[in-house]
């Protein structure tokens, strides 16, 4: 990754932004299931204000961000989504390495996250950051595949 990188918590303000990231990030995935993807159709005015949101600007653009939702036992990650153009500079392990840091800090032992079986590069990433496949859905048709990672501070 070059460039300057900074990480900040999103604001109400930028929900449009957020929304429009992940759309781009996971339009590419349409063809593959059929459908819009969960994150393309989500209420991020909403979701700014329930979740943490962190967005990674890369140069002073809005280049990827992760959303995660603090459970009572854990930390879940809803959504990570990097846009196209700067996919491929690890900005998505960035992320998941920085949800690791909150999950600690916050005093979680496990990390989780749930993503279409389809999305199989993403499986396997996963997969190669530690995370375990608990379970597999059927969802909208298709089948949701849940892991989780556990965490040490």
């Amino acid at each position: 990754m070059s460039g300057i990188a900074s990480l900040r918590s999103a604001t109400e303000e930028d929900a449009g932004a957020i929304r429009s990231l992940t759309r781009e990030a996971y339009a590419k995935w349409v063809p593959i299931i059929g459908r819009e993807p969960k994150p393309m159709t989500a209420d991020y005015a909403d979701a700014v204000r329930k979740h943490r949101i962190d967005l990674l600007n890369l140069d002073g653009t809005l280049a990827a961000l992760i959303e995660m939702i603090p459970g009572a036992d854990h930390l879940l990650i809803e959504n990570v989504a990097v846009a196209p153009a700067f996919q491929g500079r690890g900005l998505g392990r960035k992320l998941m390495a920085h949800a690791e840091q909150v999950a600690v800090s916050l005093g979680h032992p496990e990390i989780r996250l749930y993503t279409n079986k389809l999305f199989a590069g993403n499986v396997r990433l996963y997969q190669r950051l530690g995370y375990r496949i608990d379970r597999e859905e059927e969802f909208w048709g298709g089948t949701t595949v849940y892991m989780s990672k556990p965490v040490q501070g």
